[in-house]
């Protein structure tokens, strides 16, 4: 059976771009998986502690509880949804903190091969940015956000199944400076939510 494992990560419940973009790609991921089976965290809302000298030692004697809980979670999904808004220029902390309870040692690939036990999974990153980081842009090099993902995600050996959709410009419908890339933001985010429709339906 098919299952999505859906996180959102924005701080704000309502006009967050990446968490509608997300919810875009989910609902079009159910119509085209009927049955399928979708896990949901919001960790804006529910928050994870971060991984803490106790929290090390338990992973050295079978794991925490929590990291058990979130190992299986996402062992147990073949697509992963992360929607992730970009701030000051990398991920939400609550994101990093997942990232620190789900990477651990059993989950990594083989370094020569490639090849781990998540090889296979689908991860699909939806990202909100408020100005432009694509290449060839002067912010380009301040993207410490789909680097770090690849770099973590390639380390546990998905990155053959790793996709990026971008929405950029978010903030110029707000920011006076940005005004003139308006349009520009509105093509952007029609373009992600095709993008996501389309990998969805895939």
């Amino acid at each position: 059976m098919a299952h999505l494992l859906h996180i959102d990560t924005s701080l704000r419940a309502e006009g967050s771009v990446s968490r509608e973009v997300g919810a875009a790609f989910a609902e079009a991921w159910r119509s085209a998986h009927p049955g399928g089976e979708h896990t949901y965290r919001d960790l804006a809302a529910d928050p994870l502690p971060h991984v803490d000298p106790a929290a090390l030692v338990a992973r050295q004697s079978g794991g925490d509880p929590l990291e058990r809980e979130l190992v299986a979670e996402l062992t147990a999904a073949d697509t992963v949804l992360l929607a992730v808004p970009m701030y000051n220029f990398g991920l939400p902390s609550t994101l990093k903190a997942w990232l620190d309870w789900i990477a651990v040692p059993e989950l990594f690939a083989d370094q020569e091969t490639g090849v781990g036990p998540l090889t296979g999974t689908r991860v699909v990153v939806v990202t909100a940015r408020g100005g432009s980081y694509a290449p060839g842009t002067p912010r380009h090099p301040f993207d410490f956000q789909e680097p770090y993902l690849r770099a973590l995600f390639g380390a546990l050996g998905v990155d053959r199944d790793l996709e990026f959709v971008h929405a950029e410009l978010t903030s110029a419908a707000v920011a006076p400076h940005l005004e003139q890339f308006r349009d520009l933001a509105a093509a952007s985010l029609e373009e992600a939510h095709r993008v996501v429709r389309k990998l969805a339906a895939a």
